[in-house]
């Protein structure tokens, strides 16, 4: 059996649906026999552009909160570098905050 990664993502409201779609495509979110699994929630997220920053949401300088979903998918570790890809490309920030973590293999 292969290793089976989590990916967790912030992303605004609005955007989520894209994203998602997105990260599906590049493998992720397949349990079992299901597909486009996924785990999400509201909060609210918050960030303040530096002077180098070119915030698709808000201004430099500017705190900024917003709504936004903390998403949480599987999928194969082979893949990882395309998930996190199609994760990079749709998110419209342009530093999408992000996790992947390595789940144990229950087999070991």
């Amino acid at each position: 059996m292969t290793g089976v990664d989590v990916l967790v993502f912030y992303s605004p409201v609005e955007s989520t649906e894209d994203v998602l779609a997105a990260v599906f495509a590049a493998g992720a979110g397949t349990i079992g026999d299901y597909t486009e699994c996924a785990w999400f929630v509201e909060g609210t997220g918050q960030f303040r552009p530096g002077s180098a920053a070119r915030p698709t949401i808000g201004a430099v300088g500017d705190l900024e909160r917003l709504p936004e979903h903390r998403v949480e998918v599987t999928f194969p570790r082979q893949v990882r570098g395309e998930v996190v890809a199609a994760l990079r490309e749709t998110h419209p920030y342009e530093e999408p905050a992000f996790h992947v973590i390595e789940s144990a293999n229950p087999d070991t």
